[in-house]
């Protein structure tokens, strides 16, 4: 059920914030805003610097002036939590949609839900990333009942998320749950021309290139697709792998797995933030996207992929292969280094690539803004 004539708060990163979860909500503000007076909630500080390994948090691009912004609440400051609470109490909003990612967020968001909740007015609702983190630690639980104890209807991107919710121990279980998957990132433009790409990256236009985007964590498994690279047959020389995003953790094992399989002249470093405009550019230049993840649940990197019409090698964990039909989409395959070794092998036999872009055409249509902002309009009713 559509919204129509609501005032809609969305509560998680946006501009100044950088970043996937920041485009999405943004995007989402904006899809809503048809029908809507929409408010972004977001974070004057979201995490405290010992706890975010990037290099910065805050976006370089110029303030999104066609929406709504409230930078306003601190993640790690209670009092903050209370006031923001007591001052959205009193707006009445309709609805307030949380974008709920990972358990740290669970104190903030369910002490602001409560307050807001009180004035027996507003429909607290969430779309949930993960329940379960792909890194847990010992307060998850604790974090994730407090938050999702208090919703009215919870939106999960990926039938995986939904069967956490549905099995995760709470007294009273949250009352509408529906599962929607992750729309098009359709905000960074269209593809450009693919040697003219080349040429903004300093890439070389004889080369045929893979993409691993995003940032660099263990469970992404990019030393996998580093050792995949690394077995891949003569007939594959020239593929180079771009890696695009930045380091979350100690560069060193991977930069060490480089220097041991002689890949230097394989890979193509670019370990830094990769800003919105500059997007185009490498999903222009790239054959295809690697998705090498030891666990996952959903991934914002596949959408990206849709809407570029770029064929996808992913791992078979957690919700990814539920994006990516094999055979379809791209190509589904084990998550250690001979499995993507093979699908690369796969994917680059004649006619292959061609045949997937071509139902990448009709498949991405399946993934809408409006059928997101009909399903949380359908939890969000009494």
């Amino acid at each position: 059920m559509k919204f129509q004539g609501k005032h809609i708060v969305i509560v998680g990163p946006a501009y100044p914030l950088r970043g996937g979860l920041a485009s999405y909500n943004e995007r989402l503000a904006r899809e809503l805003m048809h029908n809507n007076r929409v408010t972004l909630l977001t974070f004057s500080m979201q995490y405290p610097k010992f706890l975010f390994p990037g290099e910065s948090q805050l976006s370089a691009d110029t303030k999104p002036e066609d929406l709504t912004i409230d930078v306003a609440l601190n993640s790690i400051y209670p009092l903050n939590w209370i006031c923001m609470g007591l001052k959205y109490k009193r707006l009445k909003p309709d609805v307030v949609i949380f974008r709920y990612w990972m358990p740290f967020f669970g104190p903030c968001f369910g002490t602001l839900a409560r307050i807001i909740k009180g004035n027996k007015h507003t429909r607290i609702i969430a779309i949930t990333d993960n329940i379960i983190p792909h890194e847990p630690r010992f307060f998850d639980k604790i974090f994730s009942r407090y938050f999702l104890s208090v919703l009215d209807g919870a939106l999960a991107m990926s039938k995986k998320v939904l069967d956490d919710l549905h099995h995760f121990p709470l007294r009273k279980p949250v009352s509408k749950m529906v599962c929607h998957a992750h729309p098009l990132y359709d905000n960074f433009g269209s593809a450009v021309n693919r040697i003219e790409a080349c040429s903004k990256l300093q890439l070389d236009a004889t080369k045929r290139y893979v993409l691993f985007f995003g940032f660099i964590r263990q469970y992404k498994g990019l030393d996998l697709m580093l050792e995949a690279m690394a077995l891949l047959p003569k007939s594959l020389d020239d593929l180079v792998l771009i890696v695009a995003g930045e380091f979350y953790e100690d560069s060193a094992p991977y930069l060490s797995i480089i220097s041991e399989k002689k890949l230097q002249s394989r890979v193509a470093l670019r370990t830094h933030f990769i800003p919105n405009s500059e997007v185009k550019l490498y999903f222009s230049v790239a054959d295809l996207v690697a998705q090498p993840y030891r666990n996952a649940t959903q991934s914002g990197v596949s959408q990206i992929a849709y809407h570029f019409e770029l064929p996808m090698i992913i791992t078979n964990v957690g919700g990814l292969s539920e994006l990516v039909p094999h055979g379809e989409a791209g190509l589904v395959c084990e998550a250690h280094a001979e499995g993507l070794s093979s699908a690369l092998i796969e994917i680059y036999k004649p006619g292959l690539l061609t045949h997937i872009r071509s139902q990448l055409v009709t498949l991405k249509k399946q993934f809408s803004w409006v059928s997101l902002g009909n399903a949380l309009g359908s939890i969000s009713d009494e």
